[in-house]
């Protein structure tokens, strides 16, 4: 009995959080009742994930301005949307990055696609916390923690780790704060926080969403997407930022690619479809919900193709380290000289000297990534492009496309991740395996996660994959098994999932 109060405490916190938590989106309300309910979801759930890096107080006069003009409704009315705290916002907020070199980064513009939001009458509610540089820094580093921020948490259990980069993204939305909010991905900073959290992520297909006025990593491989509760969300999302930016040469096809996302959905996308099973991809701990996971898509009517391995992923992984290494360099300098003269900090160089007079940057893990990538040579590097075309042929036309071909299916599906592991100020991330998705981030092909079920008590995600520009197809074959399985969970809050009810019981000795 000693150990009834605790468990009672943990089942009133989960209680009271529920009560928090958000209803799915609907444009039938004001976007003033549906800010102020979202701003006061953010006060109560906030203090426990740290997700929100900081509230935009234009907030609430958006959401009236947006009422007065009521004809004039866009596609996402009044949803109230977190920013990535990586991505530029009209407004007295900071881009930071995360990080301390850029705490007065106030630019007074709008990224393209934060504008493409509030033309589709979305409410910019505030930017998100995030792993600092969006994991760039160090290869040693604690995914979800910034200098700036601190450390987000895992809804699900608040010891545990929200991942990366995006993870306040994927925290605030999953516990409840806001129904939509912006993510970034160079490899698995979208997918990877939303299947740890339990909810929708879609990184787009690489140059159908602008990159503009977002703080950089690779022009090769960055794209901002939707982390939802839903897949339609994510359709609204998407068909909102999706479009040709004249300053990102690499959206020039977007226009003519972009579709009504939501529109295209269907339940019944599965029937017929070949669907590859990425074998290789799969284990860590999700055999069981996996296998439920297939098991739906063939009662969904999907023909189920085994694919045993893919034995180049290594070479692929090398070619792509050393392209993001030297794009880092040129992209961060370039996109440091536009900030305003508030910030000091030039370029990667000043950056790093920054940082190394930091008590606080440098205090939990270090900057050996930034030092590496400070040593590159340049985009006319033949080194470095001979790894960008080994990494992207691998990636793509030998990887990804070959097994598309070879197995004659549409899309390839796996588990997207391992549960999430402890956050260890210690020891920095310690994760246990991972999925498929680093091909669809070298070949910048489109990549949904759809929560996929638990594994005691932690979520996890079931990802597809399919070849470029085939984002409608992906989010309906998304969609139709998030129809059909209906396996998002409600975080609990608890302080550990070692002290769950189901697991507690199991943790002490046996009387």
């Amino acid at each position: 009995m000693r150990h009834a109060a605790p468990l009672l405490a943990i089942a009133l916190l989960a209680t009271a959080a529920s009560a928090q938590r958000a209803p799915e989106f609907s444009s039938s309300e004001t976007a003033a009742a549906n800010t102020r309910a979202a701003l006061k979801r953010i006060k109560a759930l906030n203090p426990r994930v740290n997700a929100v890096i900081a509230v935009d107080p234009t907030a609430m006069d958006q959401a009236r301005s947006l009422d007065r003009i009521r004809r004039a409704r866009g596609p996402l009315f009044g949803m109230p949307i977190l920013i990535k705290d990586n991505i530029e916002t009209l407004g007295p907020l900071p881009t930071t990055a995360g990080s301390l070199a850029l705490a007065r980064n106030v630019t007074n513009r709008d990224a393209p696609l934060v504008a493409r939001l509030r033309q589709a009458g979305a409410v910019i509610v505030g930017k998100t916390n995030l792993s600092e540089w969006a994991n760039i820094r160090s290869n040693n580093s604690i995914s979800g923690w910034s200098a700036v921020g601190g450390q987000t948490r895992n809804p699900h259990a608040l010891n545990r780790n929200a991942c990366g980069s995006s993870s306040g993204s994927g925290s605030a939305v999953a516990a409840g704060m806001v129904p939509a909010a912006i993510g970034t991905e160079t490899d698995g900073s979208i997918t990877c926080p939303a299947a740890i959290n339990g909810i929708v992520g879609f990184k787009p297909t690489v140059g159908l969403v602008s990159r503009t006025h977002v703080v950089p990593i690779s022009h090769s491989q960055d794209t901002p997407g939707p982390m939802t509760r839903t897949v339609r969300d994510a359709a609204l999302v998407l068909s909102a930022i999706a479009g040709s930016d004249p300053a990102d040469p690499q959206t020039r096809e977007a226009d003519s690619r972009r579709a009504d996302y939501a529109a295209g959905l269907s339940a019944d996308s599965l029937r017929g479809k070949r669907i590859g099973v990425m074998r290789f991809a799969s284990g860590f701990g999700t055999d069981a919900p996996f296998e439920a996971a297939l098991a739906t898509l063939r009662a969904q009517g999907a023909v189920l193709v085994e694919i045993a391995k893919f034995e180049r992923k290594r070479e692929m992984g090398e070619g792509e380290f050393k392209v993001l290494l030297t794009e880092l360099k040129a992209d961060l300098n370039a996109y440091l000289a536009t900030t305003p003269p508030s910030v000091g900090t030039r370029t990667l160089a000043e950056v790093i000297a920054f940082n190394k007079g930091s008590a606080r940057e440098l205090a939990l893990f270090g900057q050996d990534t930034f030092e590496e990538a400070e040593k590159t040579k340049g985009l006319d590097d033949p080194d470095y492009k001979k790894a960008r075309e080994t990494s992207l042929r691998l990636a793509g036309a030998e990887g990804i496309d070959k097994m598309l071909r070879d197995n004659n299916v549409v899309a390839l599906v796996g588990p997207t991740m391992p549960p999430a592991w402890p956050i260890d100020a210690v020891n920095g991330d310690q994760i246990s395996g991972g999925g498929a998705g680093g091909f669809a981030a070298v070949a910048g092909y489109p990549h949904l996660t759809v929560p996929m079920g638990q594994v005691k008590g932690l979520p996890v995600g079931l990802s597809f994959i399919g070849p470029k520009w085939s984002d409608g197809m992906i989010l309906s074959l998304g969609y139709a098994y998030e129809q059909a399985s209906r396996r998002r969970v409600e975080p609990r809050f608890l302080p550990s999932i070692e002290e769950s009810p189901e697991i507690a019981p199991l943790m002490r000795a046996a009387r």
